[in-house]
């Protein structure tokens, strides 16, 4: 019989902010997927839960590389699903942790993708997201009565952001790292430089917070950080597309 691959949601940072059912699929693993960038990095997942993990449980660190060669990703890839679906054929049930949700712009979709192409037993397992936790802890509602909500990973998207804010909506940025002096011109281009909040490692216990624009046009930015832009809907700011 073969194991069933199982998707964590870990939240963003907080142990005490898994959920019973994740704590509880997390103790039973046999198996655990730790993914990180690069061979000897730390993994943030694993450290969420690590206080949750049975001392026989297998771990692994397995790297799934952050780069643009598209032959180095389509090989650590596929060596990847190889190593899991070998576990699952040998009847290892197997435990994929995921920081924040796993359907939001998680590396674990592309991996549920595949093995459900080929007919593995998935079940998934959500957690919170971390511009919820944000939200939470800074008291700064995501969206309130009609408002609308944008969620956008900061990369090459400006132009979606700058959309998003035209048209009047609130707006989660995520991984704000990328070009955080670009995103702190196009809240000034709003006039909402004193309309948002960034949180960088939430949950973590070097969780820092700000509401100061020139931070975001100066400093480094953790990989780790969200953005939420309460929108007061001004218009008139000039498209960059």
């Amino acid at each position: 019989m073969k194991g069933k691959l199982m998707g964590i949601g870990v939240g963003p940072g907080d142990p005490e902010l898994l959920t019973i059912k994740a704590i509880k699929k997390i103790q039973e693993a046999e198996v655990i997927i730790a993914p990180c960038s690069r061979l000897g990095e730390e993994s943030v997942a694993l450290n969420i839960v690590k206080d949750y993990i049975q001392e026989d449980t297998i771990i692994n660190k397995m790297v799934f590389p952050m780069v643009h060669c598209q032959e180095t990703l389509e090989k650590a890839w596929q060596e990847n699903v190889s190593e899991i679906s070998g576990r699952l054929d040998r009847g290892q049930d197997v435990v994929f942790l995921t920081i924040g949700d796993p359907m939001l712009y998680s590396t674990y979709i592309y991996l549920l993708k595949d093995l459900l192409k080929v007919g593995y037993e998935v079940e998934t397992v959500p957690g919170i997201p971390s511009f919820c936790a944000v939200a939470s802890s800074m008291n700064f509602p995501l969206a309130e009565g009609e408002e609308g909500l944008s969620i956008i990973p900061f990369r090459k998207n400006e132009v979606l952001l700058d959309n998003a804010l035209k048209a009047g909506n609130n707006v989660v940025v995520l991984k704000p790292s990328h070009n955080p002096k670009a995103l702190a011109e196009a809240m000034e281009r709003y006039q909402l430089e004193d309309s948002f909040v960034m949180v960088s490692k939430c949950g973590q216990l070097d969780e820092e917070a700000t509401t100061d624009i020139n931070i975001l046009k100066e400093e480094k930015i953790p990989y780790l950080s969200t953005v939420i832009i309460k929108n007061k809907g001004k218009k008139g700011g000039k498209s960059v597309g």
